[in-house]
């Protein structure tokens, strides 16, 4: 299954490398709206909020309010998370606030299971250089994400990977971490970072994880309505 992403900063659509250098800036939000409304689930992430620098909370309404998202970005809280469901999200994405000093926080995860239910929590484990990072990917710990996965599956719905080493890049997401992180939990699996043609989703559904993707879909390099199907 393929996911659309939209991520927003400073008030627009946007595609970032490696979460640094914008490619892609888009207003146009209908045109988008249009052409992701056949899908059973889109990705919304507020790229301010993810790094702290503000949020766009007026717009994520707009999208909520016609597509099935789930939302991520700046969620370090159950009373976030709880906001952001409030508005129309049918899932929230929890990243930095599973970890703590350095180590994995089970016990936010065991809470936020517990006062939201775990059908409502997709768990994002983002990595670069093979170890988990946090704070809009500005900080590097010492966790693997197959450690991760194994430690959180019981408290959510699904788990969110991203390979920083290769997104906005659209070369492609290595298949032998989507394979070992398959092993590793039983819950949905979904994955980003340089998905670019129709036939790396194919891939992906074989191996049992489902794709997001941005960048391709910005740029025309991916058959919307074939990755729908």
């Amino acid at each position: 299954m393929l996911i659309p992403s939209i991520d927003l900063m400073g008030g627009k659509i946007v595609q970032l490398i490696q979460g640094k250098k914008k490619a892609l800036e888009f207003n146009n939000f209908e045109e988008w709206i249009e052409r992701f409304s056949n899908f059973s689930m889109v990705q919304l992430i507020d790229l301010d909020a993810a790094i702290g620098s503000g949020d766009n909370r007026d717009i994520l309404q707009q999208f909520l309010k016609r597509l099935p998202c789930q939302v991520g970005g700046g969620i370090g809280s159950i009373q976030i998370a709880q906001q952001i469901l409030g508005l129309g999200a049918r899932r929230v994405i929890l990243g930095s606030s599973l970890v703590r000093d350095g180590k994995i926080n089970a016990e936010f995860a065991e809470e936020a299971s517990t006062a939201l239910d775990a059908d409502k929590l997709v768990f994002a484990v983002d990595a670069k250089g093979g170890k988990v990072a946090i704070h809009g990917w500005r900080e590097l710990t010492a966790i693997s994400p197959v450690e991760m996965v194994r430690s959180l599956e019981r408290w959510c719905e699904a788990f969110l990977y991203t390979h920083i080493d290769t997104e906005g890049m659209m070369r492609g997401i290595p298949k032998d971490i989507v394979r070992s992180l398959r092993e590793a939990t039983s819950k949905q699996l979904i994955v980003a970072g340089g998905i670019s043609t129709n036939e790396e989703i194919e891939e992906l559904d074989k191996i049992g994880a489902d794709g997001v993707v941005g960048m391709a879909l910005y740029l025309g390099k991916l058959d919307i309505e074939a990755a729908r199907q």
